[in-house]
Parts: C-alpha cells; structure tokens; sequence
C-alpha cells in the first residue's frame, strides 16, 4: 500500500514538473526549458513499461529494415535509455542531446558510448556524406521550429534514417517526411498509445 502511494506521488510531481517545464517547448527550439526539465531524473518516465515497448518496437523495425548496424548517431538521446537499446543492434552509439544534465547521465548509463550535449548540426564526430550507418530522431521532431532542416541533415549524415512521434503530431511532422523518396511507415501500438515510425534509405 505504502509503496504504491510513494509510486503515485512520484508520478504526480513528475507531471506537475514536467507541466511547469515545458511551456513553450513544442516546435519552438527551446532548449533552455527542455534542459530544464532534467532537472530531475528521468522526467519523460523512459524507464517505464510503456516506454521500454516502444524501444523493442522500434528495434524490431531496425533489425527487419536495417539488420545489424556498424554506427547509429541517437538524436535527442536523453539520459541513454533507448541507447541501451539502440546499442543491442549496432557497433558503436553516438548521442546528442540538448541538454547537458541528460547527457551526463548518459555517460553514466553507457560508458562506452559518445555523447555530446549538442544538437544535430553541432556533433563533433564529422561531416561526410552518410558518416553513419543510421541516424535516429525518438520523439524529438516536434520540438523543433524547422523539422525539415533536421530531416535533411539526418539524410545527409546517414545512410540510413528512422522517426518515431506520438500520432497526434502526425498533423505536423508527417508532412515533413512525405518528401523522403522510399520512405516506409508504420504504427506502434501499446496500452492504448500510438506512434507512427517512418525509416528510409539513402544509400
């Protein structure tokens, strides 16, 4: 009894934080406020049921799509806890994020990863056409004021491309992947909650 309502409690302040947080987050580029909300640990709840079903689903579509990958650079990688998973299937991870208190946690999580508190058009690990085998973007485009420049940044940095977002921002980013030639799309369903996952190849 006691610790369900520890449980609860703890689920509560995580909403009413995050709530706080993230005025005038989405589609802005407001990193300062996205840095804000870390500060407390896991404020998006990854390390729930409902998250961990979406990493498996996600690597399931890698793994039919892709197979197994020799590099994967995670956009918005949090505090690395779907490059746990992203780390089952390819060689080497590399991660950035925007928040500098996430990726320390990170580096603590995966230490044999790369994490660079940046964004897409800030990582460090260079520039060439298709310079890893996969990049990925989790529940990151909706943030972001230009989601196409991300988009063709990722084409140009990888061979290989994946999206995930919560469907109702279909309306929003899915116009913005309409324009990817090859590009392939599908649902994953959990608990009553949908994501759309598009991936494509460049090579």
């Amino acid at each position: 009894m006691f610790t369900r309502a520890t449980t609860l409690l703890r689920k509560a302040r995580r909403r009413l934080w995050m709530k706080y947080a993230l005025r005038g987050v989405g589609g802005s580029d407001n990193f300062e406020r996205l840095d804000l909300a870390y500060t407390v640990e896991d404020p998006w709840n990854m390390a729930s049921e409902l998250e961990r079903a979406r990493f498996e689903a996600t690597n399931t579509v890698i793994e039919r799509a892709f197979g197994r990958v020799g590099s994967v650079l995670e956009l918005g990688c949090g505090e690395g806890h779907q490059t746990e998973y992203l780390a089952r299937l390819s060689d080497a991870q590399y991660g950035v994020d925007v928040s500098a208190q996430a990726v320390e946690r990170a580096r603590r999580r995966l230490p044999q990863a790369q994490f660079e508190a940046t964004d897409i058009f800030g990582q460090p690990w260079g520039d060439a056409h298709h310079r890893f085998d996969l990049v990925t973007a989790c529940e990151v485009l909706y943030y972001l004021s230009e989601p196409d420049k991300t988009i063709a940044r990722m084409r140009h940095l990888g061979r290989n491309g994946l999206v995930t977002f919560f469907a109702p921002a279909c309306g929003r980013i899915g116009p913005h992947l309409d324009g990817i030639p090859g590009l392939q799309k599908d649902w994953i369903y959990h608990g009553g909650t949908a994501w759309l996952i598009g991936w494509w190849r460049d090579d």
